[in-house]
């Protein structure tokens, strides 16, 4: 599976992906372009990556977090390009029997991507731009 995408993010497609009949919980996490930053006005984000290597990172973090987390079904997708505000840049979604193994997932996820995952972005607000954001 692709987790990059330059398209506007599909999250109920993301559902139907992993929604087993065995699931009694789905969590959905959209990351969504909000119009400010430590303070800062924004109006829009670019995202880039270095595709080969954040592709494989992402793979990485799920097959970890599926292995802490045996009952999730995960799907991911990060949006790279200019994002404005109210637009999705990545969704999670993660379905379990039961909610907790749902919750627990959905969080390693995000936390772990937001960690160590090539990907970076320019914010551009009313007094410029300035990347922002990875730090390894």
């Amino acid at each position: 599976m692709t987790h990059l995408t330059d398209s506007p993010i599909d999250a109920r497609a993301l559902v139907a992906q992993v929604m087993r009949r065995s699931d009694g919980a789905y969590v959905l996490f959209e990351g969504v372009i909000r119009n400010h930053h430590d303070g800062r006005a924004v109006e829009s984000i670019f995202y880039d990556a270095y595709r080969p290597m954040a592709e494989k990172e992402i793979a990485r973090i799920i097959d970890d977090v599926a292995r802490e987390f045996p009952h999730a079904a995960i799907a991911v997708v990060h949006r790279l390009g200019l994002l404005h505000v109210g637009d999705s840049s990545i969704a999670i979604v993660c379905s379990s029997p039961h909610r907790g193994e749902s919750f627990g997932a959905c969080r390693a996820l995000i936390d772990r991507i937001k960690q160590t995952v090539p990907i970076w972005k320019k914010e551009k607000g009313p007094d410029g731009e300035e990347w922002v954001g990875w730090q390894k």
